[in-house]
């Protein structure tokens, strides 16, 4: 695991930012692959800073805030069904959603599915063979948040 948190944080000096807490589509896919406390010292390192947590009777939720307040990343871990467990990354500009799904659709992800969330937020499901992507648009008449949540 070391060398995935190396990686990262290799990618994270890499990346090409619209803000300076936008994450590129394969770091929140390496996320995932962190468990949670490397999710936690990865967050510390980055300076986010520490959001909230939530346990569910099936999972548990950390979530990390940008120190700007513009972004927030959670990682869910899920007790029994592994395969659910995901990132969720909030972020509050219409510019950087769809540049989102520009770089999504240009790594060969297919559009599949569109609905609502619980909460009435439409929703779009991109799939690249087993891999599961999905973009939240703001509720009608709200101008944020969107959010991209990478599934393992």
């Amino acid at each position: 695991m070391r060398k995935a948190l190396g990686f990262l944080l290799f990618s994270v000096v890499l990346s090409i930012q619209v803000s300076a807490q936008t994450f590129t589509v394969e770091q929140l896919k390496g996320f995932n692959k962190l468990t949670m406390e490397e999710f936690k010292k990865e967050m510390k390192q980055l300076q986010f800073k520490f959001y909230d947590i939530t346990e569910g009777l099936s999972f548990l939720l950390t979530e990390y805030e940008a120190t700007d307040y513009t972004s927030k990343i959670g990682k869910f871990e899920y007790k029994e069904e592994k395969s659910e467990d995901r990132i969720e990354f909030e972020f509050k500009d219409k510019k950087e959603y769809d540049q989102y799904l520009k770089l999504i659709l240009s790594a060969g992800y297919k559009e599949m599915e569109k609905g609502k969330i619980i909460t009435k937020e439409p929703y779009v499901d991109y799939y690249r063979n087993k891999e599961h992507i999905r973009l939240i648009l703001p509720k009608t008449g709200e101008s944020s948040p969107y959010t991209i949540i990478v599934f393992k």
